[in-house]
């Protein structure tokens, strides 16, 4: 069984949501409209200094790679944890 590098999924995970956060803020931005974003902005609640601006964009995307990288460490490490008790049992 092949055991996952929890950095580097962390990394990738991490990545994937930065952009993710980032696209969908600026879509909405350069989109426009009398009311921006009222459900993206929801993140300002979980995300000091979000809005749904292009500067905010750059807020958000630095919070959803910080939480997607820890995300990826701790599904990496608990996958890894599952492969050594499961590999461990196994008579060779």
């Amino acid at each position: 069984v092949v055991r996952l590098n929890g950095h580097i999924l962390g990394f990738v995970i991490g990545i994937i949501a930065a952009l993710g956060i980032f696209a969908a803020t600026n879509w909405l931005v350069f989109k426009g409209g009398e009311v921006v974003g009222p459900h993206l902005s929801l993140l300002g609640n979980f995300f000091i200094g979000y809005s749904v601006t292009f500067f905010g964009s750059f807020i958000g995307a630095m919070y959803a790679f910080v939480l997607g990288y820890l995300a990826g460490l701790f599904v990496g490490s608990i996958y890894n944890g599952v492969v050594s008790l499961r590999t461990s049992k196994t008579p060779r």
